[in-house]
């Protein structure tokens, strides 16, 4: 078979278009974080950076339910309104369970979980007291269980 030019450049277009699509899987596949809640009741890690159109997914690996919570008051990414519950993996089967968020437009996403954290009146979260939390053995209650998405232009 003779190569001409047009049937050369036709090739070198289907060969740039496969690696450009191969790149372009792989680059949607790291527009994807991940947040963790381990075997205790926080979110891992606290703060993430993400760009606009990137997804965040919630991971419980832990036995009991967590939830996923915008504070409205200081959110001023899209996703207002969130309220999620995330199994545990006691009531999942034995599995973790996952909950994911796209955002497309920047700012901050505040988020807590209800069950470890509540609200005071500047609608900063609050540790989980004696109405309403386990005290360790030194009489701690423990740290408000929330965290902060930064969503950056892209």
């Amino acid at each position: 078979m003779k190569l001409t030019i047009s049937r050369l450049a036709a090739l070198f277009a289907v060969t740039a278009a496969a690696g450009l699509l191969g790149g372009a899987t792989r680059a949607r596949a790291e527009l994807v974080k991940q947040v963790m809640v381990p075997g205790e009741d926080r979110f891992e890690p606290f703060v993430v950076s993400i760009h606009e159109g990137d997804t965040i997914e919630w991971i419980n690996q832990d036995t009991d339910n967590h939830t996923v919570v915008s504070d409205d008051a200081f959110t001023t990414s899209d996703n207002a309104g969130t309220n999620h519950k995330l199994l545990g993996t006691d009531n999942n089967n034995g599995e973790p369970s996952t909950f994911s968020l796209t955002f497309n437009h920047r700012g901050r996403f505040v988020y807590f979980c209800r069950f470890h954290a509540h609200l005071d009146g500047a609608n900063q979260p609050v540790a989980p007291g004696p109405n309403g939390g386990i005290q360790d053995n030194t009489g701690n209650f423990g740290t408000p269980m929330s965290g902060v998405v930064v969503v950056k232009p892209r």
